[in-house]
């Protein structure tokens, strides 16, 4: 893997479930690693939700497809989250390009 490509230092996350002061779960998130990663965006969408919001108008969704290409990691599961800058990404599949254990390609969508 080119060096080059890992520019940005992204931060690995996985989900804690801890208790609210009401004692029901709620999902918070460990930070695992800093990692060095590529932050790559591959497409992007829009649409319109099904249903209104709050205020009754229809919802747009942004979705944000996006590759974070890192070094190699075992531990990595679709369960983290990348935390970029005040961006956060959600794992849908984590991909060895080349099955040598080198590097990992993790495809994240964009939670906005």
């Amino acid at each position: 893997m080119r060096a080059g490509r890992l520019r940005h230092r992204v931060t690995l996350q996985s989900p804690v479930e801890t208790l609210d002061s009401h004692g029901q779960p709620v999902k918070t998130w460990a930070d695992v690693a800093d990692v060095w990663a590529g932050v790559e965006p591959l497409r992007g969408r829009e649409r319109a939700a099904i249903g209104p919001d709050v205020h009754g108008d229809a919802q747009d969704i942004n979705e944000l497809d996006t590759r974070v290409p890192i070094r190699y990691r075992s531990d990595v599961t679709i369960d983290w989250r990348v935390e970029f800058e005040d961006r956060h990404f959600e794992i849908k599949a984590i991909i060895d390009p080349d099955m040598r254990h080198r590097e990992l390609d993790l495809l994240c969508k964009e939670v906005v």
